[in-house]
């Protein structure tokens, strides 16, 4: 499983994924006549989880600076934050030149809450910007 697999299911739960509407449709879900079936229609079976209260909520929240530190964010969800999982995470959302610095994980922590947002979480804007 991708690392940020692993973060979305910490979550998000692993039963987000089973309760996702079906991309295409099979003859006992597929709207009659078929029409408007889609991406919109998947994006509607979908609730929405709200990333900053799910975090708020975990054991450590008030110990760890999750909302700015992905290394911080990775541990209360117990995801291995060692370097190696963090470039693996930083060339799965895209970049492929991930040192380690403090600007590197701004924009790790800051591309995970954009794909969470991306994947039906909620997520403030201050976390995005």
């Amino acid at each position: 499983m991708s690392i940020f697999g692993k973060i979305k299911d910490a979550i998000f739960g692993k039963k987000a994924e089973a309760k996702t509407v079906p991309t295409t449709p099979t003859p006992s879900t597929a709207p009659s006549g078929g029409a408007g079936w889609g991406s919109a229609a998947h994006k509607q079976g979908m609730s929405e989880v709200d990333v900053e209260q799910r975090l708020d909520g975990m054991e450590g929240a008030d110990r760890l600076n999750w909302r700015t530190s992905i290394v911080d964010l990775m541990k209360l969800i117990g995801v291995d934050s060692s370097y190696e999982n963090r470039k693996e995470l930083a060339t799965e959302l895209g970049r492929s030149d991930y040192s380690g610095s403090a600007e590197d994980n701004i924009w790790l922590h800051k591309q995970t809450m954009k794909e969470l947002a991306k994947n039906g979480g909620k997520v403030p804007s201050s976390f995005l910007d």
